[in-house]
């Protein structure tokens, strides 16, 4: 893909965000955009209010829990985990993506038809 940059799909970041949690244990905001930008292979660039405004949300629905902790470089930092209800909207949101990401390839997919 080159140097280009993508756009996070609206409603893909909260999903990124519970799968990190869920995979990595709890992390800060900052930790947790880099995390997701390595894995894109820094296709996905995220700015860190992006990256808070999924957090504030995931957290008004119980989806994650925040505590203050100390970060690698000692500075206080808010460390985000996800909760028991945050791991069963990640299985729904998982498998709501796959669906819409089946219907988006069998459109992509499909030869002129006229």
């Amino acid at each position: 893909m080159g140097d280009k940059k993508s756009e996070v799909l609206q409603g893909t970041l909260d999903l990124m965000v519970l799968k990190t949690l869920n995979s990595m244990g709890p992390l800060h905001g900052f930790g947790i955009a880099r995390r997701i930008e390595q894995l894109s292979e820094d296709v996905l660039q995220l700015n860190e209010g992006t990256v808070y405004t999924s957090l504030l949300r995931l957290q008004q629905q119980g989806w994650i829990a925040s505590a203050w902790g100390t970060s690698e470089n000692n500075r206080k930092a808010r460390y985000y985990s996800i909760t028991r209800l945050g791991k069963k909207q990640l299985e729904v949101e998982r498998e709501n993506w796959e669906r819409f990401a089946g219907v988006v390839g069998r459109v992509l997919s499909q030869e002129g038809q006229g």
